[in-house]
């Protein structure tokens, strides 16, 4: 991280000089607007923001929480202990988390060399952020949003272990640069940089946890981690052989979580590929059908007019895709 903007980080809050001279707890009054342990994003967010960045406070255990908003943690240097929803998360240099408002947190204390940040984000501001990340439907994308949003079945976080990803470290630095610095046109940049930071951690889903009693939902994001990755020619055998399941086993636990058989999630990624590429290209209809995973074209055909209603030849030139997609 930049050495000014570290340095900035580090120095001892107002807050945490009240601590080392002895207070032994968190002042509730900074966060919380009444008894109940839930952090209110008014006591945080000046009036109209939807995002800020706040230094993470030091040097004392911070009791079980909730939020009414999405808090995003980055580690500068160091590292923090939370517990959330039961789980012991150790967060490391370099490392993100993400807290849902599910979540319920409990924060261990950090010494001076233990420096975070915390971006307090009301869930707002990803839907322009969101809309950078294309079209194209993606089950995993969708997944990871459900959960920072209070969906996912009941998800309270994400850990992101992308230390070593530089795209990922820049782009959160700027973020926090930006927002500390309180730069001109910030909050489009700001929402664009997250959209660019989401497309990143994208490319990265096997560096994140969603908690170690989410067993469950590990398995969705892994399924649906390898239909991103091999719709085309993925079979089903391939993967539960990679995950040491039996194949009967995993194809009803899929069925089960997503309401889909393996087959049906396939051919809905298949199509929602070929209508981002009507959409969005010249490509003739043949090599669409080719470049999805079919290699018949009429077969092709019948099932994009089974979901569609249309040929793709109608679909191209007659209707729009927020019209028809289903």
């Amino acid at each position: 991280m930049n050495r000014e903007l570290y340095e900035q980080l580090k120095q001892i809050t107002d807050e945490e000089a009240e601590i080392l001279a002895g207070r032994g707890e968190i002042d509730r009054a900074r966060y919380m607007a009444s008894s109940a342990s839930v952090i209110d994003s008014g006591k945080l967010l000046d009036s109209g923001k939807l995002i800020q960045v706040r230094p993470h406070t030091r040097f004392v255990r911070f009791p079980r929480h909730s939020h009414n908003y999405v808090e995003v943690i980055y580690m500068c240097s160091g590292s923090t202990t939370h517990i959330v929803n039961g789980d012991r998360v150790v967060l490391e240099s370099g490392e993100l988390l993400f807290l849902s408002q599910n979540a319920i947190q409990e924060i261990l204390p950090a010494g001076e060399e233990d420096v975070a940040v915390n971006l307090i984000i009301l869930p707002e501001f990803f839907d322009q952020a969101l809309r950078m990340l294309g079209a194209e439907e993606n089950f995993l994308r969708d997944f990871l949003v459900e959960c920072l949003r209070g969906g996912g079945g009941g998800i309270g976080y994400l850990h992101f272990k992308v230390s070593e990803i530089l795209p990922v470290q820049n782009l959160v630095e700027n973020l926090i640069w930006t927002i500390v610095h309180d730069q001109p046109n910030k909050r489009s940049i700001n929402q664009i940089t997250m959209g660019l930071l989401f497309l990143q951690l994208m490319n990265h889903t096997d560096r994140v946890e969603v908690g170690k009693e989410h067993f469950e939902q590990e398995l969705i994001m892994t399924v649906f981690r390898f239909i991103e990755e091999h719709y085309r020619e993925g079979e089903l055998s391939e993967l539960a052989e990679s995950l040491n399941y039996d194949l009967y086993w995993l194809s009803r636990r899929i069925k089960k979580l997503t309401g889909w058989t393996y087959t049906e999630l396939i051919q809905k990624k298949r199509l929602n590929q070929a209508v981002f590429l009507l959409d969005n290209t010249k490509l003739p209809i043949a090599d669409i059908g080719q470049a999805v995973g079919y290699d018949n074209l009429s077969y092709f055909y019948k099932i994009f007019k089974g979901r569609y209603q249309v040929s793709p030849k109608q679909y191209r030139y007659t209707l729009s895709s927020k019209n028809i997609r289903k």
